[in-house]
This record gives C-alpha cells, sequence and structure tokens, in this order.
C-alpha cells in the first residue's frame, strides 16, 4: 500500500473519458457532492464516428460548471502540460481508447484510474464485452485498476462480476459496465481521500491479449451452430458496426435474430432462407436462415443503402436464396 498526503480532505480528481459507460459514475460522484476538478475527452472531429457521450459529459459539466477540456492525444506534450498544470491528485480513465503512456500517468499525485470490461486478467486487450458474447462465454464482469505503461496489467482496486444472458447483447451489457463503473468508483473514494493507493498484482495470464476488432470482422460464417451465429450477431449490433453477409451480391447487415436450435428446412444449406415468419407480434416476424446447425430467425436488417428493416415489414423485402454463396 501507499500512502500519499494530502493537503485537502478531498482529492482534486480528474476525469478523462468519451464513451457513455463512464457517465453514470461521473454524474454518480456529482450527486454524492464530490467534485470534479476537470473533465478531459476526445475533441469533436474524432469522436464523430464513434459511440461516445461527449453531450451527456458536457451538459453536466455545464450543470456543475466544471472545466471541459478537448484534446487529440493524451500523450501529447499540450495534454501532458494540460494535466500538470490542473494539479490533480487521481484521474479517472474511463471509456477511453488511447493508452496511456508514462509521462502522461506521472502527471497526477497518488495515479491515474481505469476501468476494463473483464474480469483481469481474463480476456485482457481490445472489445471484451464484444469477445466475451462471440465465444460463448456467460460470465463477465468490471475491474478497476491502477493504470501503468502496459496493456491492463495494472493492479486491481476491485472487480464486480455479473452474468451474461441469453437475451443480453453488446449494449445491454455496457449497461451493465456502467452502473459497476458507478458502483465501484463511488465506493472507492473515501479510500482515496484518506491517500491510500490500495490493489492487488495481477495473477499471471498465459491467456492472449485479444485483438482489435476491424468492422470487416463481422462476416457472418453461416456453417457455424445457431447459437455460435446468434452470439455473434448481438455481439456487434448497435452501436457497433454490425454483423453483416451477402445475398444475391448485395450487402446486409443483420442487427437482431432469434436462435432456433432444433433442425428446421430439410436439406437446407448454411445461409439458405427457408421462408418468412408471421407472426401477431410484429417483432417475432423474419426469415428463416439455415445453419451449420440448426437455424436463426433474422428481425431486423439493413440494406448497404442503409435502409432498415425490423418486424412486421421485414417482408416488403420478399427474401429469396443463400446468403454467402458465390463464397461457396
Amino acid at each position: 500500500m501507499t500512502l500519499v498526503k494530502l493537503s485537502r480532505t478531498l482529492p482534486r480528481i480528474g476525469w478523462i473519458g468519451f464513451h457513455m459507460e463512464g457517465v453514470p459514475a461521473f454524474w454518480g460522484l456529482l450527486e454524492e457532492g464530490i467534485p470534479i476538478q476537470a473533465f478531459i475527452t476526445l475533441r469533436e472531429d474524432l469522436m464523430a464516428k464513434r459511440s461516445g457521450g461527449s453531450n451527456r459529459y458536457k451538459a453536466l459539466c455545464k450543470r456543475y460548471r466544471i472545466p471541459y477540456y478537448e484534446v487529440g492525444n493524451i500523450n501529447d506534450e499540450e495534454s501532458v502540460a494540460l494535466l500538470r498544470s490542473l494539479d490533480l491528485d487521481v484521474v479517472f480513465v474511463i471509456g477511453w481508447s488511447q493508452i496511456i503512456r508514462r509521462e502522461a500517468l506521472s502527471s497526477v499525485k497518488i495515479g491515474m484510474i481505469g476501468a476494463h470490461a473483464s474480469l483481469l486478467p481474463h480476456n485482457r486487450g481490445s472489445a471484451p464485452i464484444n469477445w466475451a458474447m462471440i465465444k460463448g462465454e456467460t460470465i463477465s464482469g468490471n475491474t478497476l485498476m491502477w493504470l501503468n505503461d502496459g496493456v491492463d496489467e495494472g493492479d486491481i482496486i476491485d472487480q464486480m462480476p455479473f452474468p451474461i444472458t441469453l437475451y443480453d447483447t453488446c449494449a445491454t451489457l455496457y449497461d451493465k459496465v456502467a452502473e459497476s463503473n458507478r458502483v465501484m468508483i463511488t465506493q472507492l473514494i473515501p479510500r482515496l481521500s484518506e491517500g491510500r493507493k490500495t490493489g492487488a498484482i495481477q495473477s499471471d495470464c498465459d491467456e492472449p491479449v485479444l485483438p482489435r476488432r476491424r468492422p470487416q470482422d463481422g462476416a457472418i460464417d453461416w456453417s457455424q451452430s445457431s447459437r455460435q451465429i446468434y452470439n455473434f450477431i448481438r455481439a456487434l449490433t448497435k452501436p457497433y458496426p454490425g454483423a453483416f453477409s451477402s445475398l444475391n451480391g448485395r450487402k446486409w447487415t443483420i442487427w437482431g435474430c432469434t436462435e432456433l436450435p432444433a433442425p428446421c428446412g430439410a436439406g437446407a444449406k448454411p445461409g439458405q432462407i427457408v421462408g418468412p415468419v408471421y407472426s401477431p407480434q410484429p417483432r417475432s416476424c423474419g426469415y428463416v436462415v439455415a445453419c451449420g446447425e440448426g437455424a436463426v430467425i433474422i428481425h431486423e436488417l439493413e440494406s448497404a443503402d442503409g435502409d432498415e428493416f425490423t418486424g412486421g415489414n421485414v417482408h416488403e423485402l420478399q427474401l429469396e436464396g443463400i446468403f454467402n454463396e458465390q463464397s461457396r
């Protein structure tokens, strides 16, 4: 345990972030009457294609009169100089994509605290929530840690597990991540007020670091089982670029489906549209598509032109054929 002598009752707290997963924790501290001295986020032009929460942060900063700064790179000379000038004891780095280097880390008195959406050291690396769903895991969680110049290797402050249910998507899991951030950070403040820097060294782990996911990695492999394809689609749904497939030469992004583990459509090839599904409940309508094992019902999809079809109106498309047939 490291003890840092503070010259004040509460530490001077800063916040670095842009993703929505940090908003409940940020707001939670303010509602508890804990002041935040500065908020740092990405420049607007860099945030345009990201699932950020800049408007929520900006509104809260305005309401609570928190200085609001935008940067291009948190590690450049100008950003490090800004951090030093703010005279901060602790900085929370929540929902931030840039790895923070040593010079920036050393700009605060106690240290910087980050969160990683897995139970470290498991699923260290990029897109842990998406990967956990793709791999069919049923438990995930969130880790609060002291940042160092490694990748998700800092001493663990706290962890909170949560289930991955069959009804979750990447969006609902990030809601769980956001809530766990709020709980763990709020509970941590009393310890920080005493100047205590406590944490447990991470255990050794031979798992490879999760690779970064790219939009082109969303191609659906219809030879997989219905459960694997269901997991893949819900892991990449909004706000991410989505899982996709081509049909008769046209690209379709598939935003939502239901698993049918039982055989459906005798003799159907993987990726073949078996037929439409009609239901009094519009959200249950769609198309049955055969998988390597079982089938899925596609309920929500989008054309390459950006036209979205969901529920009852998917039948307007009159789809037939085999997804990805040209790649066979």
